[in-house]
């Protein structure tokens, strides 16, 4: 079988992303000398928010992420958060790119911009890693949640990020962004989401927990350890080389980061969508945890006691969420400025998400 890790795919930049490379060069020589020779563009496949580039100078590579053109949602498409936590967490035991300048002048190649290392390694979007020995899906899920534990347990009072985000009710705010964001986003209407948007703010879990939060903790945006590296008698180590895309980084509840992670348990396996599932795979054979076993996982790593009593909720949450952000997809490639060349295809997966969502907390 073929390993499903591969390095993530580029292409030919897409026309309506094109960058004026020789005017990048010269900031470069300005900004990050190392890199000032000639450069070379591609685009890298994945990544429907921010279009990111892989590029090349004097046989180095870089990776450059900007904001997508256009008129853009209020408080979308944040790289500038993006660029100060990749930052922050190089000294916490989160593993990220190194961050290497950000740039906010708009006059260079259009937007703000970010530049940061590129991390060598392999990135599989299927949550079933087809390919693998059970054995090392069994480690790649393992170094998941520790990861994943790590991120939630850093001081991030300690860590400078006091003013990151706002300390409570995060959940209720969330609830209220995705809200007015789907309206902003809206073309059409999605009897669910509405349903969503008033049980949602009435039925939020009673407590309160701030923490670091990804936003987008998902296998997608993990850089897995090289094949190379990759032995029998090294499983237990960590698999994940970088962690990516933190633009919907912020403080928040630790619960939801574990719930969106927890998707593809809910959600069909094989088939064509936003996020790959896993339900109905033979998840023993294959050598991955069923979800209370990795929810579990991570409240061992976590320190985390007392299970989670009102997990359908975080659910419902988790799918309200990722049906708005679709829909946020759907509406700008309507507009000509997404950055992926299917994210058409995304106005009908907005509605399999709401309906999902509804029959979550209606138990159907």
């Amino acid at each position: 079988m073929t390993d499903a890790r591969h390095q993530p795919e580029v292409t030919e930049v897409r026309a309506q992303h094109r960058l004026d490379l020789d005017k990048l060069a010269q900031y470069f020589a300005r900004h990050l000398p190392k890199f000032s020779s000639t450069l070379t563009a591609q685009q890298f496949k994945d990544g429907q928010s921010n279009p990111t580039y892989l590029l090349e100078s004097g046989g180095q590579n870089v990776v450059l992420r900007k904001k997508p053109p256009g008129e853009l949602l209020p408080g979308a498409h944040r790289i500038e958060r993006e660029f100060r936590i990749i930052s922050a967490l190089t000294a916490h035991g989160v593993p990220v790119p190194e961050a290497l300048h950000l740039c906010e002048d708009e006059a260079i190649i259009g937007t703000p911009f970010y530049v940061m290392e590129y991390v060598r390694g392999g990135v599989c979007q299927d949550p079933a890693l087809p390919g693998m020995a059970a054995a090392e899906r069994t480690a790649i899920y393992t170094s998941l949640t520790d990861v994943m534990a790590r991120l939630h347990g850093i001081d991030w009072q300690a860590a400078g990020l006091g003013d990151y985000g706002k300390h409570e009710n995060y959940i209720a705010r969330q609830v209220a962004l995705w809200s007015r964001q789907y309206e902003a986003s809206k073309t059409s209407t999605i009897a669910e989401m509405d349903r969503l948007m008033a049980w949602l703010p009435n039925n939020i879990p009673a407590g309160d927990e701030t923490c670091l939060v990804h936003g987008d903790f998902r296998l997608g945006n993990l850089i897995l350890a090289p094949e190379a590296l990759v032995t029998p008698d090294a499983l237990s180590a960590s698999r994940i080389a970088a962690v990516l895309d933190w633009e919907l980084s912020t403080l928040g509840h630790p619960l939801t980061d574990l719930a969106y992670n927890c998707l593809p348990y809910h959600l069909p396996a094989g088939e064509d969508s936003i996020l790959p599932g896993i339900a109905g795979a033979d998840l023993e054979a294959l050598g991955i945890p069923d979800e209370d076993a990795h929810i579990a996982a991570y409240c061992r790593a976590a320190g985390r006691h007392g299970g989670i009593p009102e997990w359908p909720f975080y659910i419902t949450f988790a799918m309200f969420r990722l049906a708005s952000i679709t829909q946020g997809v759907y509406a700008r490639a309507l507009q000509g400025n997404a950055s992926s060349t299917m994210a058409k295809d995304y106005g009908e997966r907005a509605i399999k998400l709401a309906k999902l969502a509804w029959a979550q907390q209606s138990g159907g």
